[in-house]
C-alpha cells in the first residue's frame, strides 16, 4: 500500500482534505494528514515514511527532501512551486509537479477586484475612476492571465499583452501582442503581472520599464514580489504621484510605502490568490490525480523539474 503524506501548514478545507483522500482511497493508497505543523522536526518526521506528497506554500528544502527516502514525486496543490528547492529534488530521484490552471479564476478575480479598489481611491469617498474603456495590460500570458483578459474583456476594457513564449495563442483570441514591455507599460491604464519569479523576469519590472507608466496608472501584481525591483518602484511613485501599486504580497520595503505612499497602495496580509474555496478544492484534487496517474501509468504531464 502505497503512503501519501498531505503536508499543508494552511490545511485544505475538510470539504477538500475528504475529497483528496476518497480519491486516494479508491486507489488503495493510504493517506496520512499532517495539519498546521509548527516546526520542521514533525515534518522531517513524516515525510520520512511517505512515498508521495501534497504541499501547498510548505517548504521543501533539501533537508526536507534528502530525508524522504521512500519519496517519490512532490505536488505542489498550485501553480508556484519556489518553495520546493527543484535541484535537490532531482538530485534525490523526486519527481515534482504543481497543478496549473487550477487556481486561476481565484487569481485573476483578485486581480481585478484590486484593479477596482484602486481606480475607486480605495472607496475613500474620494472620486474614482471606472474600468470600462481603460486599456488593461497583461505582463505575461499564462493561465491567470487568460483568465484576467476574459473578465476585462466582459468589463469594457481594452485589453493589450506583452509575452515572449506566447504570441501565437494571444494573437489567437484577440490580443494585441505589444512590441516589448516597455510599450506595454506605456499605453496601459492597468498593467497586471502574471510571470515566474525565475530566470530572465526577476527584477524585470525595473525603472527602465516603469519610467514608461503614465502618472496615475495602477500597478497590479499577484505573481511574485521578486519580479519588482522595489527601489525602482518607489522611485517612479515618488516621481508620478498619481501611480498606484496592489499586490497580495507584503513588499520587503513596507516602511517605505507606509511612510511615503498613503492611499496609494494596498497589500494582503498574506498571499492571496488561490484562498477561496474553489480554488483550494481543485488544486487539490488535481494533484492527488496527478500522483495515482504517476504511480499507476508512469503520467509526469506536469513535471517542473525535468
Amino acid at each position: 500500500m502505497r503512503k501519501i503524506l498531505i503536508a499543508t501548514e494552511k490545511p485544505f478545507a475538510p470539504v477538500a482534505v475528504k475529497k483528496i483522500t476518497k480519491i486516494f482511497d479508491k486507489a488503495g493508497y493510504k493517506v496520512t494528514l499532517l495539519e498546521r505543523y509548527t516546526s520542521k522536526t514533525g515534518l522531517l518526521e513524516a515525510i520520512a515514511k511517505a512515498e508521495a506528497a501534497i504541499i501547498r506554500s510548505d517548504i521543501f528544502d533539501a533537508e526536507v527532501l534528502s530525508a524522504g527516502k521512500n519519496l517519490k514525486i512532490v505536488v505542489r496543490a498550485g501553480a508556484g512551486y519556489d518553495n520546493v528547492d527543484l535541484k535537490a529534488a532531482t538530485e534525490n530521484g523526486i519527481v515534482v509537479m504543481n497543478t496549473p490552471g487550477q487556481n486561476a479564476n481565484a487569481v485573476a478575480e483578485l486581480a481585478i477586484g484590486m484593479a477596482i479598489l484602486g481606480l475607486r481611491e480605495m472607496f475613500s469617498g474620494k472620486p474614482g475612476g471606472e474600468m470600462r474603456g481603460r486599456t488593461l495590460g497583461l505582463h505575461g500570458f499564462g493561465f491567470v492571465a487568460r483568465n484576467v483578459f476574459r473578465i476585462a474583456r466582459a468589463m469594457g476594457m481594452k485589453v493589450i499583452v506583452y509575452t515572449r513564449y506566447s504570441k501565437a495563442a494571444a494573437a489567437a483570441i484577440g490580443l494585441k501582442v505589444t512590441s516589448s514591455l516597455e510599450d506595454l507599460y506605456e499605453k496601459s491604464d492597468v498593467v497586471s503581472i502574471h510571470v515566474p519569479a525565475r530566470g530572465e523576469h526577476l527584477k524585470s519590472v525595473s525603472y527602465e520599464v516603469l519610467k514608461h507608466l503614465k502618472d496615475g496608472s495602477i500597478i497590479v501584481n499577484t505573481a511574485r514580489k521578486e519580479v519588482i525591483n522595489e527601489p525602482d518602484l518607489i522611485r517612479i511613485m515618488e516621481e508620478k504621484p498619481g501611480i498606484k501599486y496592489m499586490s497580495d504580497l507584503t513588499p520587503d520595503m513596507l516602511g517605505e510605502f507606509e511612510a511615503k505612499f498613503p492611499g496609494r497602495y494596498f497589500f494582503t496580509p498574506k498571499k492571496a490568490g488561490a484562498q477561496t474555496a474553489e480554488a483550494n478544492l481543485n488544486a487539490g484534487l488535481a494533484a492527488a490525480e496527478q500522483i495515482v496517474d504517476f504511480f499507476e501509468k508512469g503520467d509526469t504531464t506536469y513535471q517542473v523539474n525535468k
